[in-house]
Formats: C-alpha cells, structure tokens, sequence
C-alpha cells in the first residue's frame, strides 16, 4: 500500500524521483508528493553555478616546478538533468581529471616567465577541453580562471634578484649619464668663463695702453722739451708708487721695504739693462 508524502523542492532545484528503482520523473520547486514506499527521493539537482578549484603540480620547459590554481565554474544544463544526474558518479573528479591532463600537457612546453604570460591561453584551452567533454554529461563549463601560479620559494627569491640587479644596472647608468651631462655643462661654463675673463684682459689691457697714450701726447704738449723717454720714465716712477700704496694698504702687509736711494734711477737703470739684454 502506498502512502502519499509531501516534500518541498528548493528554488534552483529539482528532485529526482524512482519508482521502484527507475527513473520515474523531476519534482519541481515547490511542493510536491512522492507514494512511499514505492516511490523515493533519489536525490536533488542544483542548477546554481559552482566552483571548483584545481591545485595542480608540474614543471615549466626550463626544469622549474610550480604550482598552479584553476577555478572551474560550470552549470547544470536544464535541459540534460537526466544526464547531469545519472552518467557522472563524481563531477569534481571527472572535471579535475581533465584539468590535470590540460595543464600537464601544456606548462612542460612552456618555459616559466612565458607561463605567467600565457595565463589566458591556458585557461582557454581548460575551458575547450572541459566544454567538448562535460557537455555531453550534461553540465556546461561557463569559466576557467587560472587564479595562482606558485614557483618554489627559492625560484622566486632568484627572480627578485635578477630583476632587482636589472634596475640596479639601469639606475647606474642613468646616474653616470647624468653625472657626464654636469662635467660636459660645467667644462662648457667654464670654458665660456675663461673666454669672457679673456676678452676682459684684452679689453682692460687696451684700455691702459690707450690711456698711457693719451697720457704720453699730453705730457709732451704740455711740458716743452720733454722727450717721450722723459714721460715713460715719469709714468713708470707713477706706477711704481701706486704700487707700493696698494701693497702697504693690504690688510695682511704688516712690513714694507722700500729701496734707498735714486729710485727713478734705479728704475731706469733696469730699463738699461732690459734693454741691453734685448740688443744682446
């Protein structure tokens, strides 16, 4: 005898129901009622996204083991809950299986830094090949991320480095060519420096010739019978206590010594000598 039993169906589900051991039909959401004990609930189906996350282990082209994360979404196709509950003992199984033999195939022929470029590549081809293969068991694959790839500890501490010793190297030469940009500036300041100090000399120094010229002329005019050896004479004896002033008035002259005698003499006998020495 068979007595009817209530039973509530979640939103996004549907039960399954047997009748003596074989499919008889899908409750769904809501109330429903199943004739015990000849009927029974042989489980419910979820048509919620889920997520499974795939750890897998395998080495790169370039010798190196890592480890990587895939996260697989995929859906009940509501149109193959038959398939989705009856051809699979274990969808997590089935699907890590192919994501194993996915990322197996394909890491060992990469080498590691063209890894974490080819991330999009990877999760495509998990995607592809879940897709061809769980469609057909009623599922479909709506997303494969490829969310962590791990190296060992060591490997990454040796990447740190080098990329480290790279922008070392960079900063190094940015800072020599920046220093070779402050000589060349400060060679070409300086060089600019001494010619304006020069053009200065020579414009002083033609200043004083031209000013003991007109000096000479006037002296001549002035004083009749004064030969022009008589002025240099007489600007020379000028220049010489001039000198001597400036010297005596510095703050760091404590003692001047100051020859005896017929200075202006003294002066032109020099000028003799020079003067010898040049005709000699």
């Amino acid at each position: 005898m068979c007595i009817p039993c209530c039973i509530c169906v979640s939103t996004s589900e549907v039960v399954v129901v047997e009748r003596l051991g074989k499919f008889d039909r899908f409750i769904q959401p809501g109330l429903g009622i199943i004739c015990c004990p000849c009927e029974q609930n042989a489980g419910h189906v979820s048509f919620r996204v889920q997520q499974l996350d795939v750890r897998v282990e395998t080495k790169t082209k370039d010798n190196v083991f890592l480890t990587t994360v895939v996260s697989v979404q995929y859906q009940v196709i509501r149109e193959n809950v038959y398939q989705a509950f009856y051809s699979l003992t274990n969808t997590a199984q089935q699907i890590t299986a192919h994501v194993y033999d996915v990322m197996r195939s394909q890491l060992p022929t990469l080498e590691l830094d063209a890894v974490f470029e080819a991330k999009e590549d990877l999760a495509l081809a998990v995607k592809n090949a879940l897709s061809e293969t769980m469609t057909s068991y009623g599922y479909q694959i709506l997303q494969a991320l490829i969310t962590d790839i791990d190296p060992d500890n060591r490997v990454k501490q040796a990447m740190n480095e080098i990329n480290s010793a790279k922008r070392l190297k960079f900063a190094v030469a940015e800072k020599a060519e920046g220093q070779k940009i402050l000589q060349v500036k400060s060679a070409e300041a300086e060089a600019e420096a001494k010619y304006l100090s020069g053009v200065g000399v020579a414009k002083q120094r033609k200043a004083i010739v031209d000013g003991l010229k007109s000096s000479i002329v006037d002296f001549s005019d002035g004083v009749k019978g004064a030969s022009s050896k008589d002025v240099m004479d007489l600007l020379l004896l000028t220049q010489y206590f001039d000198c001597i002033r400036d010297v005596g008035s510095a703050g760091h002259c404590k003692t001047t010594f100051v020859p005896s005698g017929n200075v202006g003499g003294n002066i032109r006998n020099s000028l003799l000598v020079a003067d010898a020495a040049k005709l000699s």
